[in-house]
């Protein structure tokens, strides 16, 4: 049966944390990439070990500690972006060497963790999805696309300039936390899935390759999600049938899916470059403190 995937418990939780994960990552991934922060998640993910340690040295949930664990190292690292200066970098990577090390040792000292536990966190792995992981994974993706749908304006304008937000009235430094703490808890949704080391490549790869067709934020936004949600239910159904790391799959479809856009998009910008251009294509950002501005903005 062509749908027999669907008839195991597991994969049919591994495909609602995937749908999710899909739709989750390029949609606070857009925010990171504006900001220039494409590997930001690959930090948040180091740092999310200590608290996937933390929960089987505790026992407790290790998703559930993992987010809080994530969230606190994403504070520290918004607040060392905001003071740290000349040795930010340093402290930086001894956060995120410190994260993964810290994971690792604990992991090892608990009674419940084994090197199998790390892989899978690590690397993502599909039999693995519990029920109490897919209620945690739908509250965290909840509360991700409540705020980079409903905040989408602010956000934009935070992440492509912070100083004209601030004139226009924005809270820059809240909203470039809400971002940083979006981005924490992203990452933990996705881990169960993609693996923390690869979750990273899910935010920001799909985001790339919407971008090679796309002309408008909007477009871009709603394009990338359907690229991440696409290739993680691909990745996810492929890594059933053929024995395959469902991470690993899934972020080489996100490359692939790059890698078709960007063939096409040449074709594209030459027969817009012969047509020309029109000022309607342009749109800009519509902020709280920018009464003129439309709802579309170009990326």
């Amino acid at each position: 049966m062509m749908l027999e995937f669907l008839n195991p418990p597991f994969m049919q939780r591994a495909l609602i944390a995937a749908v999710l994960v899909g739709i989750t990552a390029p949609a606070i991934g857009i925010y990171l990439v504006q900001r220039r922060q494409a590997l930001m998640g690959d930090g948040i993910g180091h740092v999310a070990m200590t608290g996937v340690g933390l929960g089987f040295l505790l026992s407790t949930n290790p998703v559930w500690m993992a987010t809080l664990v994530a969230v606190a190292g994403s504070v520290v690292m918004e607040l060392i972006r905001w003071y740290g200066r000349t040795r930010g970098d340093i402290a930086l990577a001894m956060l995120f060497y410190g994260g993964m090390a810290g994971g690792v040792m604990l992991i090892n000292l608990s009674d419940t963790g084994s090197n199998a536990n790390l892989t899978s966190f690590l690397f993502g792995s599909l039999s693995t999805v519990s029920e109490e992981d897919v209620t945690a994974i739908v509250v965290l993706a909840a509360f991700v696309v409540l705020v980079t749908v409903g905040l989408r304006r602010q956000l934009f304008a935070v992440s492509q300039d912070e100083e004209f937000a601030r004139v226009t009235g924005l809270p820059v430094r809240a909203l470039n936390l809400l971002v940083a703490v979006t981005a924490a808890i992203t990452v933990t949704v996705a881990m169960r899935v993609v693996g923390l080391l690869l979750v990273s490549a899910l935010m920001v790869v799909p985001v790339a390759a919407a971008q090679q067709i796309a002309k408008s934020f909007k477009v871009t936004f709603v394009l990338a999600v359907v690229i991440g949600t696409a290739v993680a239910l691909a990745g996810t159904v492929t890594s059933y049938y053929q024995d395959v790391p469902p991470g690993a799959t899934i972020v080489l479809l996100a490359i692939a899916a790059f890698i078709v856009l960007t063939a096409l998009a040449t074709p594209l910008a030459r027969r817009r470059a012969k047509g020309g251009g029109s000022d309607a294509d342009r749109c800009t950002l519509e902020v709280p403190a920018a009464r003129t501005a439309k709802d579309d903005v170009q990326v």
